[in-house]
């Protein structure tokens, strides 16, 4: 993982956070809605998600953050939610594969690129897929098979092809 950060191509945690802002509660964003974590602050950001909110979307790997499942976005940035305790939100915004889609329930064009290109195998990584892709996206609105080909993501079923062009569609706007 220490390898992709250095690449820049996943975000490192902010490790800013300071006792002093944690004593009150862990105040932070979360798909758009406030929240307090007033719990343990060394608590994995992803066990919060599923356990505390049940937001299920975010998915386990493994213990490294390795596989990309357990993806979400952290002030913009796809950062595995597994490696990322409490302590480090403070004040930040979380956007999970729940929160992709607009307020009136409209897609995001990366969600709805998936759907066109049939880039679901079992779904276990695609919310991971998905995270990484919009994070992609907005570094680089036109990212090559190369870039695509460099995301963290791994899928046993063999869908990776698949990914690559829903990505690539919804870089073109949706088309074909």
């Amino acid at each position: 993982m220490a390898q992709l950060q250095d690449q820049g191509l996943l975000a490192k945690p902010d490790t800013s956070v300071t006792p002093e802002k944690v004593r009150d509660g862990i105040g932070l964003r979360i798909n758009g809605e406030d929240f307090r974590h007033t719990g343990d602050p060394e608590l994995p950001l992803l066990w919060y998600l599923r356990d505390v909110l049940r937001l299920t979307g975010t998915k386990y790997a493994d213990a490294k953050g390795t596989g990309g499942a357990d993806l979400v976005l952290v002030d913009g940035k796809a950062i595995s939610a597994i490696t990322l305790p409490m302590a480090r939100l403070a004040g930040k915004s979380v956007v999970t594969v729940e929160g992709l889609a607009g307020p009136d329930g409209q897609l995001h064009p990366l969600q709805q690129a998936f759907i066109d290109e049939d880039a679901i195998g079992c779904g276990y990584c695609t919310p991971g897929w998905l995270i990484a892709g919009v994070d992609l996206l907005r570094r680089k609105p036109h990212p090559s098979d190369a870039d695509i080909d460099t995301l963290p993501n791994l899928c046993r079923c063999g869908c990776q092809t698949r990914v690559r062009k829903a990505i690539q569609r919804a870089a073109r706007g949706g088309q074909a």
